[in-house]
């Protein structure tokens, strides 16, 4: 990787994009990739989106590369916009009218030249896309690694906007709303605001948002989106000073995710890294807590590109982004970070203001106390 990353000084994000796949195309024989989704769709376009209905997972354009050049495929309605605001210099836009659908099938047709199409998304004769390409997806750029320090940034501080003004007489449905709000006053797709209320919270380690008044204590969980990459990250309010078994909670998640840290390392597989918080739980007092919730795992593009299971043979990869999501009932801490050069971690989704405690040498989010 440390090769590739000299040969490409100096070249545009969508040059060196455009050149680890067809360098991949060539090692495989393939004519033409077509990406659809959501996800492939923001990477391929350097943080382009193809979103309308914010809820689909392939949006209303993909991005068509073969050997010699590369579109983006989408129809007269979103032509426009997609030029001005969504595709970067050096990807051509392509449409046909919205109720012709098949001049695109026979443009892709003609430009493939008879030869193998994969997608991330296969239909008819297409093959899946090659492993090394979802490898290379998931080894983040310098352009995108400044993208989502910012969008961390952004994520991390809607959050502390939304928790220092929540009221204990809210219900879920207003906090989840607020924590919508703030996201997209910053330009951020709310995926996902989790709330759990008092009542709530121990029993549903994924509490959506309810008519229930939050009471003493609440949690939020943000998954928001820009750019097509995700932060994700967890955090709580208290109305009340915390119980001792609340901060003995707390204390044993953030030590189940310093196991997952410790572990997380290019080569290392999602695997390992699960084992590693299994053994966490163990040595905390609650074995087989890992049962009741998944554990997080890589993401990027997707709020979570692979979810950590037993024996998962998915590789990390330098740069590679997490979120470990370790839980027990009323506890859970969660953080998005990156895999750094070095090979330590980067928490990317940190706003200075909110309250923090030591775990393993690293400041990790404390329970807000107003």
């Amino acid at each position: 990787m440390n090769s590739l990353k000299k040969q490409e000084g100096g070249a545009s994000e969508l040059e060196v994009k455009l050149a680890r796949v067809r360098a991949i195309m060539e090692q495989h024989g393939l004519s033409a990739v077509r990406l659809r989704g959501v996800d492939w769709f923001a990477w391929a376009t350097c943080g382009g989106s193809n979103v309308v209905l914010l809820a689909t997972d392939a949006g209303v354009a993909e991005v068509l590369i073969t050997r010699a050049s590369a579109w983006v495929l989408t129809d007269a309605i979103e032509a426009a916009r997609m030029e001005q605001e969504e595709v970067p210099r050096g990807l051509r836009v392509w449409s046909c009218p919205w109720t012709e659908r098949g001049q695109r099938e026979a443009f892709v047709e003609e430009k493939r030249g008879g030869g193998v199409v994969a997608s991330d998304r296969p239909s008819g004769q297409e093959v899946p896309l090659p492993g090394e390409l979802v490898d290379a997806r998931h080894s983040l750029l310098p352009q995108e690694l400044e993208r989502y320090r910012a969008l961390g940034r952004d994520a991390a501080e809607a959050m502390t906007e939304v928790l220092r003004e929540a009221k204990p007489e809210w219900t879920g449905w207003q906090l989840a709303g607020a924590g919508a709000e703030a996201l997209w006053a910053r330009g951020i797709h709310p995926a996902l605001t989790l709330v759990g209320e008092e009542r709530r919270l121990p029993l549903h380690r994924h509490a959506t948002a309810s008519h229930e008044r939050l009471g003493a204590r609440a949690m939020l969980v943000f998954c928001g989106r820009r750019h097509g990459l995700f932060a994700n990250l967890t955090r709580f309010v208290y109305f009340r000073e915390p119980t001792a078994e609340e901060r003995r909670l707390a204390a044993d998640v953030a030590r189940v995710e310093a196991a997952a840290f410790h572990a997380s390392r290019a080569g290392v597989t999602l695997g390992q890294v699960y084992s590693a918080m299994v053994e966490a739980y163990r040595a905390s007092g609650h074995p087989g807590a890992e049962a009741y919730h998944h554990q997080g795992g890589s993401c990027g593009y997707l709020s979570r590109d692979d979810v950590a299971v037993p024996g998962s043979k998915v590789v990390l990869q330098p740069s590679n982004a997490m979120a470990w999501n370790p839980s027990l009932p009323g506890a859970k801490i969660e953080d998005t970070v990156v895999l750094t050069e070095g090979g330590d971690l980067e928490i990317l989704t940190v706003d200075p203001r909110w309250p923090t405690f030591t775990v393993e040498g690293r400041a990790r989010p404390d329970l807000l106390v107003r």
